[in-house]
């Protein structure tokens, strides 16, 4: 068994070889069982089938409404500190598809507030990215009419006095506890923003299951409003989480960033950028020699190239299987998955970069994804505003 300290795993930092395993008992979420997976809508998701979601908090009483056709939806948002990378991406196709299967809810908040608190960028830098990312979410494909897209300084008007309600929940003491001592009293009171992306869906359209699909150092933002939620002082019910693993660096085992050294595919990466930066850095399982590794083989499970396959660029689980195996065998060779990996990646960014330039200027095409005045009405009534509160004027 691992060092206690041998990894860390917070919504700002994530260090060392993850043991996945013993972050649920850490952070006290279920695995996702094979029932659970089997609810999940036809066809399913590769994210789905391949355990790369691979735990859950309360993710029953989401698929029950999403299978019988009641009111249901998912959060999935974007701290916009930099361009996004296929690491990014992943869980915004994930909400595309269950809401094309089953008609889901889909709230996008945009944190551009956190971000200027976390990181060394200035309010112009937050906002230049803000505006990228959009697009980028936008391209995406998500209906209109059954999508909110919100950014906390721009929606400051439900945002702000929604936070004010959760913030009195939350103790310092709790926000010390989950995150660690705050570098600026910005963090401090994010987690209560946070709370009202997650609670959003249930403000505005009444009480009904909400799905959080999110990398699994993103939990404790789900476990603080959680707690919110249970005081049962709002008529809200308590979000559920599907936690992923990490989409692994090019360089290896761990999650793939756009804030440090280590290479990413950029979403807007050519295709012959994304081949040069598979073949140069992607890590390979591969042994040292041709005749090594058609004696030996090599190993799928640290193989950068395979595991791209495996968690996304693959939709046939028939051929990820032949691959492993053809791999375990010697017989695929690790410039061959290299090739393959990057011709995948390749066609899906065309694809998303081509809708990216199909889309009208930001403002126009935004506008019909933003929260109406009378959702946000009612979001303020239910968090306790009363109607004649100086904020709606």
């Amino acid at each position: 068994m691992p060092a206690e300290d041998d990894f860390t795993v917070t919504p700002y930092a994530v260090e060392g070889d993850i043991d996945y395993d013993r972050l649920l008992d850490k952070f006290g979420a279920d695995a996702l069982t094979a029932e659970q997976k089997a609810k999940f809508p036809d066809p399913g998701h590769p994210l789905v089938r391949r355990d790369v979601f691979y735990a859950e908090r309360d993710v029953d009483p989401f698929l029950d409404a999403a299978n019988e056709g009641k009111p249901h939806s998912i959060v999935t948002g974007r701290g916009p500190s930099g361009p996004m990378h296929i690491g990014h991406i992943f869980p915004f196709y994930f909400a595309k598809y269950l809401q094309d299967q089953t008609g889901t809810l889909v709230y996008i908040p945009f944190s551009d507030d956190e971000k200027y608190f976390l990181k060394d960028k200035s309010l112009g830098e937050i906002s230049d990215y803000t505006r990228e990312n959009l697009l980028d979410l936008l391209a995406v494909g998500f209906d209109p009419e059954r999508t909110r897209i919100i950014v906390d300084t721009a929606d400051a008007d439900v945002v702000y006095p929604l936070a004010t309600a959760f913030a009195k929940e939350v103790t310092q003491s709790t926000v010390d506890a989950t995150y660690g001592e705050p570098e600026n009293i910005g963090l401090s009171f994010y987690p209560a923003v946070q709370a009202t992306h997650l609670l959003l869906p249930q403000l505005v359209e009444g009480r009904h299951p909400t799905l959080v699909p999110i990398a699994v150092d993103q939990d404790p933002h789900v476990r603080v409003c959680r707690d919110i939620a249970a005081k049962q002082r709002y008529d809200v019910a308590k979000p559920g989480a599907l936690l992923s693993k990490f989409l692994p660096s090019l360089e290896g085992p761990g999650k793939m960033s756009s804030s440090d050294d280590a290479p990413s595919i950029l979403l807007s990466d050519d295709r012959e950028t994304v081949f040069d930066k598979i073949r140069t850095h992607a890590y390979s399982g591969g042994q040292t020699s041709l005749k090594e590794h058609r004696e030996q083989g090599g190993n799928p499970e640290v193989d950068v190239s395979y595991q791209f396959l495996y968690y996304f660029f693959e939709e046939s689980d028939e051929q990820v299987e032949r691959l492993a195996r053809e791999y375990q065998q010697g017989s695929l060779l690790s410039g061959e998955l290299k090739e393959m990996a990057a011709e995948n990646i390749a066609n899906f960014l065309e694809a998303h970069q081509e809708r990216r330039r199909a889309l009208g200027p930001l403002e126009e095409e935004l506008e019909q994804y933003r929260l109406t005045e009378s959702e946000r009405q009612d979001a303020r009534r239910r968090a306790g505003y009363p109607d004649n509160s100086l904020v709606q004027q």
